[in-house]
């Protein structure tokens, strides 16, 4: 039965071929058990024991989901999350021992679903695809936040000036009042922003600037 703390599932979309599904779990016949699910479902997939194997292995070139455990020898499902906070790593729970508390912490913490055992296959397959298009968002979002700041840095202080006061919506004129600059200047660090920015139009500008996290003047 799903989470009833699991967020609305997308419509579904095709999936990266580098794609993939991480079980950690310290059981080893539900890794085989799930690991054939996957795979019946062309989902690559990989297992691991434990979630220090995780730590330790190289971070997923692409869109990844982790399938992971809760109660577990050493580090267990709960800390493993933690030790993971900020990576962007989508995460569905998967416990025969879950409770409401621990299942509302877990999802506050950012986890895609919280599932227990045993769990029904189409169930786990819905939050799996929805963890696989999250972290296809999330990383697209971190590359247009990186390739954004790279534009931004190329900008001098008084296009970056001119920037601002662009997406604030500001004419001309009133930016050149506002920097103390003849308007027939302000237009030529316009026209030099956009170049270097890679937009054409100040609809594409503001959405660029907002990607790198640049507030209106």
């Amino acid at each position: 039965m799903p989470s009833p703390f699991a967020l609305p599932t997308p419509a579904p979309a095709p999936l990266p071929a580098d794609a993939l599904v991480c079980v950690v779990d310290d059981d080893d016949s539900i890794r085989r058990s799930l690991a054939r699910l996957f795979r019946s479902a062309h989902l690559p997939v990989e297992t691991l024991p434990s979630a220090r194997a995780y730590l330790d292995r190289a971070p997923d070139p692409g869109p990844s989901c982790l399938v992971l455990d809760v109660r577990m020898p050493g580090l267990d499902g709960l800390k493993l999350q933690q030790a993971l906070a900020g990576r962007g790593v989508q995460i569905v729970f998967l416990s025969g021992h879950g409770d409401v508390p621990m299942c509302a912490g877990a999802m506050k913490a950012g986890a895609v679903d919280f599932l227990t055992k045993p769990v029904d296959d189409e169930d786990l397959l819905t939050a799996v695809r929805c963890a696989l298009a999250r972290s296809v968002e999330t990383r697209q979002s971190v590359a247009e936040h990186a390739c954004a700041r790279t534009r931004i840095q190329t900008l001098t202080p008084r296009e970056f000036e001119v920037l601002k006061c662009v997406i604030a919506g500001m004419l001309n004129k009133q930016i050149a009042g506002r920097l103390n600059a003849a308007e027939k200047t302000i237009k030529i660090h316009r026209k030099r922003v956009m170049e270097k920015m890679g937009v054409v139009s100040v609809a594409e500008l503001v959405r660029v600037s907002q990607a790198a996290g640049v507030a209106p003047a």
